[in-house]
């Protein structure tokens, strides 16, 4: 199993945040701006493992010896059923680069949105905590 998804499946936020590259850039389904750095791409993703209720991937999409992957997910969010895929692309080094995530149905995406924006607060908080450590 890909240490990424293990990370995920644990709900290993440390080690989730080891695989990310320090210029990593996250794309939100839910957001119009992509989010540039690693300080807050942890604390975003700390708080999807907050919001996500019953995660689990499904399938598991990789380029035989490559640096894309791709991890289908269903998961509930606010009692909303939601389907999903991280799309991953691993820099020289191995680490996490580019993360880029879509959702579906747009109910469930409403409820994702709604969900993070109450955690925003927080989130950016954390990241600027990170960024000044």
């Amino acid at each position: 199993m890909h240490p990424f998804r293990t990370a995920v499946e644990n709900r290993d936020a440390a080690a989730l945040e080891a695989l990310l590259a320090e210029n990593v850039v996250f794309t939100s389904p839910v957001a119009f701006k992509p989010y540039p750095g690693k300080a807050i791409t942890a604390a975003i993703l700390r708080g999807v493992l907050r919001v996500f209720e019953d995660f689990t991937y499904v399938r598991e999409i990789a380029e035989p010896d490559g640096r894309d992957h791709a991890f289908v997910f269903t998961a509930t969010v606010d009692g909303k059923q939601i389907q999903g895929c991280d799309f991953l692309h691993f820099d020289e080094e191995g680490r996490i680069d580019d993360f880029t995530v879509m959702v579906r149905p747009l109910s469930a995406a409403q409820a994702l949105a709604a969900a993070m924006g109450a955690q925003f607060d927080r989130i950016t908080r954390a990241a600027g905590e990170a960024a000044e450590a």
